[in-house]
């Protein structure tokens, strides 16, 4: 079985982890490494691998952390879905269901979601 992909521009996810921010309730402009200077470890979400990566590269995430992450992303699906009307946030949704397939796998055959 071949394994499923994920294939963003830096743009596209950039604006993903946008997207991902706004549900948590803070803006990923603020942030370091994104423009601004709030620190990481001001907030508390299991978002955080995800959202604080480099666009290109940079560390892969291991199954535990996939884990972790897949109640928060399948959470920020239904709550989106509910409130339907915004093509980009339509775009987004599908995006992160396709990521929560990616992680799924990972996490069934115990093997690290690899970015580059």
């Amino acid at each position: 079985m071949s394994s499923p992909d994920i294939s963003w521009s830096c743009t596209h996810f950039h604006l993903f982890r946008v997207w991902l921010a706004q549900a948590e309730g803070f803006s990923l402009s603020e942030m370091q490494g994104f423009g601004g200077d709030r620190p990481w470890s001001t907030l508390s979400t299991t978002l955080e691998p995800l959202l604080n990566h480099p666009d290109d590269a940079g560390p892969d995430l291991a199954p535990t952390q996939c884990a972790a992450m897949l109640p928060r992303l399948e959470a920020i699906i239904d709550e989106r879905q509910q409130e339907g009307g915004d093509p980009d946030g339509e775009l987004r949704t599908v995006d992160a269901r396709q990521l929560v397939a990616v992680m799924k796998f990972c996490l069934d055959k115990d093997v690290e979601l690899i970015f580059g």
